[in-house]
């Protein structure tokens, strides 16, 4: 999901550095126009607490929660598929929950498996966008007590499945983290695309890539649900750093299937902002925001963030990972920016929003600094809507890994850690946490720690 987790080559982050040179300190800073985010609830205005108080050690060594709170691990890698398809896979990152018949829960998982992935998606008949693929999804099905029914392959042969969105029509868009073309790492067929889930009935959907949505290293999606118009992170790594997009279907909120029949894409141009890092000042706002023709979305020749958007530019920003819609914009997620990588300027998160009735664009939120590398608030990554009106947000960066809650006041507070260590006592490691979402009554959160893959519920007394 990032190149900040424990991946052996992958550049030191700020806490990882301050780790090592014993550095400690009061932890993070967080500020913005939380209120923004908020929908004004009862529920909501009940969250000026602080969290739900300290985290428990847990004494199986998997996961840590407040008192009151219990997890039950609903998968793991390696285990067998209940289907009998073959072993769970590895890598647990983006993931869904969806309503189903008589107080059942689907649950859409991605695994971000690359042409190397330890434990791949099984490949099945009509299920197979590319053999030689080893990502894609699994679907879960549990019963109105929690328990699983049902573990099956949802969609196989794709690459890098990091995040993406669901639908209003309850299908899941998985995104291919990647821009590898046929003949790279062995692939038989280019990868860069979204692909429509059914957790249901994933044969209903297939195989098939979207491919008018664009061919880029995607992250995620969200879909407003008034215009079925679909916006889409890019997660680029290097200069020039991703764009921020957006798709108008031909068929906007036909349901199922309806993305095939393609759309126009377009790009996010802030007028005068080349890049969004530069932007320090929590409530900036830009009006009039432009939105431009991407010229190839197949990126046949050249990588669309390398394109021509005419003379006046378009605007790029640094780890562009978690999006979602709340109340009447989307909002999305820069995990960091690093000026040493070539961004405009520094941070540790930044959460923006986009406002279409305005064209207008806000900076609402700002992680950091963190300088304990024991307590939450580095980089920023998937992120959801809490019943009650707070954030989750799964941390992706050095030392212990959070999922960690959002108060409107702004008060940050954790509420899991990860004890699952990959790496040895005397320097540990931590899987990041994935895929937070809440089951359709609220009653139940979903998260996956990405290695070892987890899928983990917790319940327990939540607010609203």
């Amino acid at each position: 999901m990032s190149e900040t987790g424990s991946t052996t080559g992958s550049p030191a982050t700020r806490r990882q550095m301050l780790a090592r040179s014993g550095a400690v300190g009061i932890g993070i800073v967080f500020t913005g126009a939380l209120s923004e985010l908020f929908t004004g609830t009862a529920a909501a205005r009940d969250l000026g607490h602080r969290g739900y108080g300290p985290l428990v050690p847990d004494p199986a060594g998997l996961l840590d929660l407040p008192k009151g709170f219990r997890y039950t691990v609903l998968s793991r890698e390696g285990d067998p598929l209940r289907s009998g398809e073959g072993p769970v896979p590895s890598n647990h990152d983006g993931m869904a929950a969806f309503a189903g018949r008589h107080g059942r829960v689907h649950l859409v998982r991605n695994h971000e498996n690359r042409a190397s992935g330890r434990a791949p998606v099984p490949v099945l008949e009509g299920l197979t966008y590319d053999p030689e693929g080893k990502g894609g999804c699994t679907a879960l099905t549990l019963d109105h007590h929690g328990e699983v029914l049902s573990e099956r392959v949802a969609i196989a042969g794709t690459a890098v499945n990091c995040a993406g969105g669901p639908t209003p029509w309850n299908t899941w868009l998985t995104c291919e983290e990647t821009e590898d073309k046929a003949g790279t790492n062995g692939y038989t067929k280019d990868h860069g695309y979204i692909f429509e889930v059914d957790g249901a009935d994933p044969r209903r959907t297939g195989a098939v890539p979207l491919t008018a949505m664009g061919r880029f290293q995607h992250e995620a999606v969200a879909v407003d649900p008034r215009r079925g118009v679909v916006y889409e992170t890019e997660d680029a790594f290097q200069r020039p750093f991703g764009l921020f997009y957006r798709f108008l279907p031909h068929k906007p909120l036909g349901g199922t299937g309806s993305l095939r029949a393609g759309g126009r894409l377009q790009a996010m141009r802030v007028p005068g902002v080349p890049d969004l890092s530069s932007i320090q000042e929590i409530g900036a706002r830009f009006d009039g925001i432009e939105w431009v023709d991407v010229p190839d979305p197949g990126a046949v020749g050249t990588p669309i963030r390398h394109q021509d958007f005419g003379p006046k530019g378009i605007t790029h920003a640094q780890k562009l990972e978690g999006c979602y819609w709340g109340g009447r914009s989307v909002y999305f997620v820069s995990s960091f920016a690093r000026s040493a990588d070539g961004s405009a300027g520094d941070h540790y998160g930044q959460i923006w929003r986009y406002d279409p009735d305005r064209r207008r664009l806000t900076l609402v939120i700002v992680f950091g600094p963190d300088t304990d590398v024991q307590l939450p608030g580095e980089s920023p990554d998937n992120i959801c809507l809490a019943p009650g009106g707070g954030l989750m947000v799964c941390e992706d960066g050095g030392g212990a890994q959070h999922v960690y809650g959002v108060t409107r006041r702004g008060e940050v507070y954790a509420m899991a850690r990860n004890r699952q260590n990959t790496g040895t006592p005397e320097d540990p490691e931590w899987g990041e946490f994935a895929g937070v979402t809440f089951s359709p009554d609220g009653s139940t959160m979903y998260v996956n720690c990405y290695d070892p893959g987890t899928t983990f519920a917790v319940t327990g007394p939540w607010r609203g």
